[in-house]
């Protein structure tokens, strides 16, 4: 048995490795965000705005994807799989160690809102070349029957590096006295997710290659130019079927931490628990919507995802606006996750499927990335934009019109499932 022809042990182990990787990623892309209100002061001279800029900050890393999307991809299918998957976690390692180690403004003045920005454009450089990769090799990598399911974790390892960030929070707010955890406690996570993604670099050295990339035809070359003019209808549908179900899932996850504290009156504690008890059960169905998926096709998830989302998102934030219990706001959150659950588990593969396995990491990465930093990014931004000019509802209904927009396209392309370019690699 050859390396590009992996028996069924080690395809697992492969598809296991490449997800343990891609949760360390995440984990250090999402410490940022569940941190960046205690990050905020140290980096930013204006207390009157300094969540604000955090946020925007935040937003800024989210426009280097599309360059990661683009460079990465291409390194990607040219170089492969696995080394495209090492090289992210290498930049991403070194954006969480300069913000672990970068001293406050206080200290040494703008040069440490400098060094955040820059610690930022590194990590959303690697990210938007690690979405790619890592749905790419695992879409690549699992089996006809089983590639909803094992791509899948893609989404469960992304929630899972979000939640464990949140466990990380809630270890060190229970472990540390609230002075000692503004004042240097928060360095602690970005310290341990320098050192995992040390760990995640030697792990993905050690990874198979995948037979599609092996087989792909090396006569035609992985461009910006080749995707946008030979594969402009499925960059098109990329960039359309993400827009509204990252935006929901941004909005669904990181937006409710704030909300719930600046709304809905929950203390810090308390909106991360709920947060993290709700991304819990998102994580766990991930693999059975994926699961399901392989059964009726990918298209029925997605649509239902949009129908739920257009009609639902409004009704959910306008309930959790006057919610005072943790079990209620837990109740509507879930099932805000639950919809979403059906662009999540599956747009990954989707993605992979549109494509031919010459330039599929670039046609993966870059139209996403596109729409992830318009759409995904700004998401905390143009939520806290709205409830500062006073119309927060504004925000919910962008979002429903945004889920829209990606209904329309979900109803109009054909179901990847049935008609995958993997299966002609």
């Amino acid at each position: 048995m050859t390396p590009s022809t992996p028996a069924p042990r080690h395809r697992l182990r492969s598809i296991l490795g490449g997800s343990a990787g891609n949760l360390v990623e995440w984990y250090d892309w999402y410490a940022y965000a569940v941190l960046a209100s205690y990050l905020a002061p140290h980096f930013f001279p204006d207390n009157a705005a300094k969540d604000l800029n955090a946020w925007a900050v935040f937003a800024v890393g989210f426009f280097m994807r599309p360059i990661g999307g683009w460079l990465m991809g291409v390194y990607g299918d040219r170089r492969g799989r696995k080394a495209g998957l090492t090289l992210s976690v290498t930049l991403m390692c070194v954006g969480s160690l300069m913000i672990a180690l970068t001293p406050g403004y206080a200290e040494i003045g703008w040069l440490a809102t400098a060094s955040l920005i820059a610690a930022r454009l590194l990590q959303g450089l690697s990210l938007g070349g690690e979405y790619g990769a890592s749905a790419t090799y695992l879409s690549e990598m699992a089996g006809k029957r089983h590639r909803g399911f094992f791509s899948s974790f893609q989404y469960v390892t992304l929630i899972s590096g979000q939640l464990v960030a949140l466990v990380v929070l809630l270890a060190l707010q229970s472990a540390l006295p609230e002075a000692e955890l503004k004042e240097w406690g928060w360095r602690i996570p970005f310290a341990v997710g320098g050192v995992l993604a040390l760990l995640v670099f030697w792990l993905r050295r050690r990874l198979a290659e995948t037979e599609s990339y092996e087989k792909r035809d090396t006569a035609q070359k992985s461009s910006f130019t080749a995707l946008f003019l030979q594969h402009p209808r499925e960059a098109a549908v990329v960039m359309l079927l993400t827009a509204g179900g990252t935006l929901a899932f941004y909005a669904y996850t990181i937006y409710p931490i704030a909300f719930l504290k600046k709304t809905a009156g929950f203390s810090d504690a308390a909106a991360t628990q709920v947060n993290a008890a709700a991304l819990f059960v998102f994580m766990a169905i991930q693999p059975l919507a994926g699961a399901l998926s392989d059964r009726i096709g990918r298209k029925p998830l997605m649509v239902a995802f949009g129908v739920l989302g257009v009609l639902l998102t409004y009704p959910i934030f306008v309930a959790l606006e006057g919610v005072r219990d943790g079990l209620t706001a837990f109740a509507l959150m879930t099932g805000a996750l639950v919809i979403v659950t059906g662009y999540t588990s599956i747009n990954a593969v989707v993605k992979a499927e549109l494509f031919p396995a010459h330039i599929r990491t670039l046609g993966v990465a870059l139209p996403y990335a596109l729409a992830n930093a318009i759409f995904g990014g700004t998401a905390p931004y143009a939520a806290l934009w709205f409830k500062d000019a006073g119309w927060e509802r504004g925000f919910y209904w962008y979002v429903t019109i945004m889920v829209g927009i990606s209904l329309a396209t979900y109803l109009g392309m054909r179901d990847t499932a049935k008609h995958s370019r993997i299966l002609e690699d």
